[in-house]
């Protein structure tokens, strides 16, 4: 798989329903991420931890990308994650938040991570600029 089928296999899984997606990420994995709630960087186990958690808050958990950029080892990403929390079953997916993210790929699994987010903003104008890419 070239580095941007693998980044591209990661956000094309439903995480609150997917068992698998952490094969995808390397043992060695680090995240480093600056949300509208600070800095925070997770590990392997801190990644497992956080998929789990997804698992308990949402129905679905998706990503619908933008960009998706290949250079060399490094794939760039900027998507919006559309979620159904698990209290309102009965609402289609909503946006959660928007993210750039850059991935450097080691073995053919997600090795470091670049990132940086902010809450949705869930205006046509704003979330028309997400518009979903083909894979």
């Amino acid at each position: 798989m070239s580095p941007k089928d693998v980044v591209s296999a990661f956000y094309n899984s439903d995480l609150a329903k997917d068992d698998h997606a952490m094969d995808l990420v390397h043992k060695d994995c680090h995240l480093n991420w600056n949300s509208s709630k600070g800095f925070t960087t997770l590990d392997y186990n801190g990644i497992k931890s956080m998929l789990n958690g997804l698992k308990k808050a949402y129905l679905s958990f998706n990503y619908r990308l933008s960009h998706l950029l290949e250079d060399g080892n490094m794939v760039t990403a900027r998507y919006t994650i559309y979620v159904t929390p698990i209290e309102s079953p009965e609402l289609e997916q909503v946006p959660l938040a928007h993210f750039i993210s850059i991935w450097e790929v080691k073995d053919n699994k997600l090795y470091r991570c670049y990132e940086i987010s902010q809450l949705a903003d869930d205006s046509s104008e704003s979330l028309d600029s997400y518009g979903e890419i083909k894979l």
